[in-house]
């Protein structure tokens, strides 16, 4: 029997819900591109609900304690004898999510003698030590696509919030006030603009899709051009590595995942050969941009604006300088685990479990690391140090 162990974010400050702003959810017929939901035998939870936190469980504990598995679920994951760390001696599953990461360093590895599977129950397994799990043989899998589009529409929603100035001029209607020339002195039409996207994945595609509407101009870059039919229908330019592209950009998105070649990338270098007063969106990973040269570019008005809702470390203490940084718009890591998305991860993560606890082969579209090396969609998406 196996021991599961996952993580999850704490339950709202009034308890978990007992209703919901909505009756359910849309049916959705699939991903575009033609990807299949995820296909779990069945699940236990109503879609729409909150599945993410501690008392949501992902659904899983009737489906595992049924079968005779043990589930532990906890949010305690930091610091010195936290209850993750206590729990992962003997576990055999680790099930973790990007908002609320229990980071699966290598020393934590070494000290999971038992662990054969890391479940990361959303998109990105950068908390997961990949060197590690290779020389482990652990296989590591996430639920590929189950929260793109609703990271593309934060990500729409991020770019207006910043070039039309929304966040002041709510804070102005909150506090009682009516000064319009307050409001609009840093708001401007996105019509027009350049708008470039590092990384051209599920994500950076989908946000691509949905600016096209605001008659802006185009850019991307990726380690893998999209097809020419693509880039004509969007009108999409080129460009080899962000080095090219930024200079061009008045709003540049982040949509990568964190591996070697692109922590720091966004550091007082490359803000420098942007355009002054551009926009920069990350809600990719906090460490592909430099903390402190974000702040400094926003300081000096290089940046116009940053927002985003990925932090590092996650949780952010209450001093982290994001916090505090002129014309920002954080969140916390929200994007990607909208009650829509939940329910897809939820279901993604129990189709991982079923297969891995029967010995069928997981989707390849979820895998990550399996076999001693980068696999499926890491095989596409990442890199390692020893690369």
């Amino acid at each position: 029997m196996a021991k599961v162990l996952c993580v999850l974010y704490d339950d709202p400050i009034d308890g978990h819900p007992t209703s919901y702003a909505r009756d359910g959810l849309p049916e959705l017929a699939g991903y575009p591109g033609g990807q299949t939901l995820p296909s779990p035998k069945s699940v236990d939870f109503t879609p729409g609900q909150l599945l993410g936190s501690v008392s949501g469980e992902l659904g899983l504990r009737r489906f595992l304690e049924e079968r005779g598995h043990t589930l532990v679920v906890t949010s305690d994951k930091d610091g010195d004898g936290s209850e993750f760390d206590r729990e992962l001696a003997d576990a055999d599953v680790v099930i973790s999510q990007p908002f609320w990461p229990a980071y699966l360093t290598a020393e934590r590895i070494a000290r999971a003698p038992k662990l054969k599977l890391a479940v990361t129950a959303g998109i990105g397994s950068d908390h997961v030590d990949l060197d590690a799990a290779i020389a482990r043989g652990i296989t590591v899998a996430e639920v590929t696509y189950c929260n793109s589009i609703s990271v593309a529409e934060h990500v729409v929603m991020m770019i207006l919030s910043l070039v039309r100035d929304y966040l002041p001029a709510h804070r102005t209607v909150l506090e009682g006030g009516w000064n319009i020339a307050d409001c609009v002195a840093r708001s401007y039409d996105l019509e027009g603009m350049h708008v470039g996207t590092v990384a051209a994945g599920r994500i950076g595609t989908a946000v691509l899709r949905r600016l096209k509407p605001f008659d802006v101009h185009l850019h991307y870059t990726d380690r893998h051009r999209l097809p020419r039919e693509v880039e004509e229908e969007l009108g999409l330019t080129f460009h080899p590595d962000a080095a090219a592209m930024v200079p061009v950009c008045d709003v540049v998105t982040i949509n990568a995942p964190l591996h070697p070649e692109t922590e720091g990338l966004f550091g007082d270098e490359l803000i420098a050969t942007m355009k002054r007063g551009a926009y920069l969106i990350n809600t990719a990973r906090a460490k592909i941009a430099d903390r402190d040269a974000i702040v400094r570019a926003l300081e000096s008005g290089q940046l116009a604006g940053y927002a985003g809702d990925v932090w590092y470390p996650q949780p952010a203490p209450a001093d982290h300088p994001w916090r505090a940084m002129p014309h920002h718009g954080m969140t916390p890591h929200i994007s990607g685990s909208s009650l829509s998305a939940q329910a897809r991860y939820a279901a993604g993560t129990r189709e991982i479990l079923e297969a891995w606890l029967e010995g069928i082969p997981i989707r390849e579209e979820y895998l990550i690391v399996e076999g001693g090396a980068l696999a499926g969609a890491g095989a596409h998406s990442y890199s390692t140090r020893k690369q």
